[in-house]
């Protein structure tokens, strides 16, 4: 551990970022068990609380994970899965080969995935998605809630929502809707698809995340907001996405408006 005469960090804190270091380094690698607090105690010639404290630190990170009656690893980091503006190109969605989005994005990546359906129902408007829909709030539109699954983890609870008028007669009130989705669905009821608008919020996770999409202490969520316009610039899909943020990376590339 490198410190100094000017360094004021406390000392719990040098120690976790030490450990990060090493982490970070491939020294203690993914799965590896880390050293007990008295061994971590003689290593850094350190109190055993000031080690479980540099410990915590970690833990709150996300660094590692304490397994009762085991001891303390260095985290599995899970490989991101890639959102990118290309994610919502037509030829993924539509013709011979369609897949839903999901399906397309995962399968370009080399991954599986997979959703559960939690519910398909009809209810009030949320507030945001009323403004976006430019009704009243309180309006009833449709909701497709599902958990979606990469490589078996869930990753993402993600709940669309729709005018009612939008979607009737449609699949999208189905639980499986058919070849390309949601989107080869509302392209099909006239609704040419022109627009998305996406915006994105980090935070911390309520207890319900953490435990649906199995997160380790210190995982921050990402809120990610998606409205669909079709080319009359009418909204015809909102989507309140709540995504573990270990497992995603936003990636785009796009021309620089004039």
């Amino acid at each position: 551990m490198t410190t100094g005469p000017t360094d004021a960090r406390p000392l719990q804190v040098r120690i976790a970022d030490d450990l990060r270091h090493k982490i970070e380094a491939g020294e203690l690698a993914p799965g590896a068990k880390m050293p007990t607090l008295d061994e971590l105690a003689a290593a850094y010639l350190c109190s055993v609380a000031a080690a479980r404290k540099a410990v915590d630190l970690l833990k709150n990170q996300g660094l590692v994970l304490t397994v009762q009656g085991l001891g303390t690893f260095v985290r599995k980091r899970p490989q991101a899965r890639r959102h990118g503006i290309e994610r919502y190109a037509r030829s993924r969605w539509l013709g011979a080969h369609a897949k839903p989005i999901l399906i397309a994005e995962a399968d370009s990546q080399g991954r599986s995935a997979n959703q559960l359906i939690r519910e398909l129902s009809e209810v009030p408007a949320p507030a945001l998605v009323a403004e976006k829909f430019g009704i009243a709030e309180g309006t009833p539109v449709w909701v497709r809630r599902r958990t979606t699954l990469i490589d078996d983890r869930p990753n993402q609870l993600a709940d669309s929502y729709y005018e009612l008028e939008v979607v009737a007669g449609t699949r999208i009130q189905e639980e499986d809707t058919g070849p390309g989705g949601g989107f080869a669905r509302l392209e099909e009821a006239g609704h040419h698809l022109a627009e998305i608008e996406e915006s994105i919020d980090v935070r911390m996770p309520t207890g319900p995340e953490s435990v649906v999409l199995e997160l380790p202490t210190g995982t921050p969520v990402v809120d990610l907001t998606r409205v669909t316009y079709d080319d009359s610039g009418r909204a015809v899909e909102v989507m309140l996405s709540v995504i573990a943020g270990d497992m995603a990376t936003f990636s785009y590339r796009f021309p620089i408006p004039d």
